[in-house]
């Protein structure tokens, strides 16, 4: 039996306390996350990029009536807001970055998780658009079910217009992050996420989730979803491809180490003058002018 919708909480509750619903429940609606003027910023921003696009070809998945951009960090500087809201950013440090004790010698050392950026997308569905199939995220690293040990990712969707369940508000299964990989999703067993422009969603790799249809409305159902993954996973999108380095530079530092520019727990360094060096020194250097075609010859 699942549950009618998941558990509302306000901006102000403790991330922990926010974790204790999530991993509950598989998600929770956070209520009013984002004021007014990030919301119409990402409008400002982000409409002309999705006017420009095409729908995508894909009736299963992508879906024909659906407008996906990605990139956002390049697009539109309100996706640091985003990323590094304390709630959001809080709850996916609970639930990712738990250390393990690894041996160096004879001593144990705690060797934190860290997470990384791995997917940014806005997403448009348009009027007639069918729901999406239901899914897990976590299913691209081959992820099984239940995760005893640790989560994969935790995702945020946040409504830049109203959510309904007429437009296609993210559709979600209540406590399907408990089940086994043998129990397959129905439809009937999901809820529409109901929520204001700038509440926004935020659940857990391991939970059956989807686009809803946008059949009834005529109006274009406007999400915007980011996910914080486990560090030690390959990211979705490319953010070496998908950013040029003056791009990178122009970031928050916090930004930049989510995005790869970092070496940590002896991942992701670079070699500079002979040593294992974070990435991160190289983004000050004049003499460093490309992400894929080489070091500078004296590095």
């Amino acid at each position: 039996m699942t549950q009618n919708e998941l558990t509302r909480i306000t901006p102000d509750t403790p991330a922990e306390a926010a974790v204790e619903v999530i991993m509950r429940d598989g998600g929770v609606i956070v209520e009013g996350l984002f004021d007014e003027a990030t919301i119409e910023g990402l409008e400002n921003d982000l409409n002309p990029v999705l006017d420009a696009v095409d729908t995508g070809y894909d009736e299963v998945f992508a879906g024909n009536k659906t407008k996906r951009a990605s990139g956002l960090f390049a697009r539109t500087e309100h996706m640091a807001t985003i990323a590094l809201n304390p709630l959001y950013r809080g709850i996916a440090e609970r639930i990712l970055n738990k250390p393990i004790n690894v041996f160096m010698g004879e001593e144990p050392v705690p060797n934190p998780a860290g997470m990384h950026i791995g997917a940014t997308m806005a997403i448009k569905i348009g009027p007639g658009q069918g729901a999406q199939p239901l899914h897990r995220d976590d299913s691209v690293w081959l992820w099984r079910h239940p995760t005893y040990q640790r989560e994969a990712r935790v995702q945020i969707m946040v409504a830049v217009s109203d959510f309904t369940a007429d437009n296609g508000g993210t559709l979600v299964i209540p406590g399907s992050h408990l089940w086994d990989d043998e129990r397959a999703p129905r439809l009937e067993e999901a809820v529409p996420t109901v929520m204001k422009a700038g509440s926004a969603v935020i659940w857990i790799g391991s939970t059956y989730h989807g686009g809803g249809q946008n059949i009834t409305s005529d109006q274009y159902r406007f999400g915007l979803s980011m996910g914080y993954d486990l560090a030690f996973l390959r990211p979705e999108e490319n953010p070496f491809l998908t950013y040029t380095l003056d791009q990178i530079r122009s970031f928050p530092e916090e930004i930049q180490r989510a995005l790869d520019w970092t070496a940590e727990h002896y991942l992701g360094w670079v070699e500079v003058g002979g040593q294992m060096s974070d990435p991160m020194e190289l983004l000050s250097r004049t003499d460093y002018t490309s992400t894929g075609a080489g070091l500078p010859s004296h590095v």
